[in-house]
């Protein structure tokens, strides 16, 4: 009992010495606005959020069959037209845009810090400033070299922060190697936090019953595609492939919130093959180009590959004479999946689409513009 109240004493102690935090996690509204459900296909997660009914079919197990792939075999799978999907989507955000200027005199405004020279990167930022101005959104881009220090970068967040035209803050990742990406991160303000990142969004999102303030850009839009595509989610198989905190852990997590039956398979997994061509749909996400074979793939599943990798290429389709390649093997495992994302043009697009959604979402919980 001493022990216990020592303990509680301490915590307390530290609460009241972190007012800030008190006072966002308890007064911020994570309630949804309305606009996903406007603009977006997929339903607020509480509402997904079915009592655990268990029956003895429960226990039923059907081994998968393994797919041989042969030489005369044709492309079967239909391809996920991200880009297209994502035109629609910015599209339908410009639109709330222009009725949120007209009513109240207001836009959404992301602000964007960008460190270093990637050619990846630059081409995700130069993408995402495109976006904006075709949605009529504020956009303001805050760049260094790679050799800039945390406190400079701290104090575009801090700028971006204490702004109230500005409703998002995203910073690129990755960060250069001697840039603390978790400290640098933990300074955004939660409310302006669209990219989703936030302990406390990501807490939300792993627990029944709550709704994040922001679910993040890409595991958002992957399920955004395979909800528009028709994929039925709900107690499908799916494997996720790679377990980072941007796309594999978000993503599985949404998954099982959209009542999947959810596997992740990561470095140390001994037999990633056999656990993905269980898999109903395939998410991933593990940056190694072409990792994922046809005959990783059970046939009819849905692959969602979120991998992008430059390809040196004269002549190529990107700025700067590359190719963009996914960490599926799209000419094999198209031959075998029912439907499946390319790269590009697949999972990119939605990201920024998302991005978008969340800028909007957060002005509009600022106005409390319905």
């Amino acid at each position: 009992m001493a022990l216990k109240n020592k303990v509680q004493s301490i915590v307390v102690s530290w609460w009241r010495k972190n007012p800030l935090l008190l006072s966002t996690s308890r007064t911020l509204n994570t309630s949804a606005t309305g606009y996903d459900n406007q603009i977006l296909k997929s339903p607020p997660l509480v509402s997904l959020d079915f009592p655990d009914v268990w029956t003895s079919s429960s226990t039923n197990y059907n081994p998968p069959s393994i797919h041989k792939l042969g030489s005369d075999e044709k492309e079967i799978a239909r391809v996920i037209d991200g880009k297209q999907i994502a035109e629609e989507i910015i599209s339908a955000v410009g639109v709330e845009v222009r009725r949120m200027k007209n009513t109240i005199g207001e836009v959404p405004g992301l602000g964007v810090i960008l460190v270093g020279e990637r050619r990846d990167s630059l081409t995700y930022v130069r993408n995402k400033m495109k976006a904006c101005e075709e949605a009529g959104f504020k956009f303001d881009l805050t760049q260094f070299s790679d050799k800039c220090n945390e406190d400079e970068v701290i104090d575009a967040i801090m700028r971006f922060n204490t702004d109230p035209s500005f409703h998002g803050i995203l910073v690129q990742l990755p960060l250069p190697q001697h840039l603390k990406e978790e400290k640098i991160l933990g300074v955004l303000r939660l409310e302006k936090d669209v990219d989703g990142f936030h302990p406390m969004n990501m807490g939300h999102l792993a627990m029944r019953g709550r709704e994040p303030l922001f679910i993040p850009c890409t595991p958002k839009g992957c399920v955004e595609l395979l909800i528009r595509s028709g994929v039925e989610i709900m107690g499908k198989n799916a494997v996720v492939i790679g377990r980072s905190n941007i796309v594999g852990l978000p993503v599985s997590l949404l998954l099982q919130r959209h009542n999947a039956t959810v596997s992740v398979v990561n470095e140390s997994t001994s037999n990633p093959e056999e656990i993905t061509r269980e898999a109903d749909i395939v998410v991933s996400a593990v940056g190694i180009p072409n990792l994922v074979r046809g005959d990783w793939i059970k046939p009819g599943a849905v692959v969602v590959d979120v991998g992008t990798h430059p390809v040196e290429e004269e002549g190529g389709c990107e700025e700067g004479g590359y190719r963009l390649i996914g960490d599926v093997c799209f000419e094999e495992a198209s031959r075998v999946a029912s439907s499946i994302t390319p790269v590009p043009g697949g999972v990119g697009p939605m990201t920024v689409a998302m991005l978008l959604c969340n800028t909007l979402q957060s002005a509009a919980r600022k106005y409390n513009f319905v």
